[in-house]
């Protein structure tokens, strides 16, 4: 019941994390709370109770002082891991490394 009122409460308060792809160019995320990992190739976020990770290169981070962000680059994988499982993301973290 808990989770429920969560993600009403997300929904009502725009917590949820909002996202507009433009092409494989330019990705903005609304609600990006933290980068966790960053480099040319390889992006991960943590925007509500979504962990994001793209994949691309080239990457590159603009505008994150507006609680949202924008990537630009050549993307060419997203992917999306609920939080709530946090062995969800330590697993692809190791399939990321093999």
């Amino acid at each position: 019941m808990f989770d429920r009122i969560a993600d009403k409460t997300r929904d009502i308060l725009y917590m949820n994390p909002g996202m507009h792809i433009e092409s494989n160019k330019e990705l903005l995320i609304e609600n990006c709370r933290r980068i966790e990992e960053y480099n040319e190739v390889f992006m991960r976020l943590i925007s509500g109770n979504l962990c994001i990770q793209i994949w691309g290169s080239r990457l590159r981070a603009y505008d994150f002082k507006t609680k949202g962000l924008i990537v630009r680059g050549k993307i060419s994988q997203i992917e999306f891991i609920e939080r709530n499982d946090r062995k969800n993301v330590q697993s692809a973290e190791r399939q990321r490394q093999d």
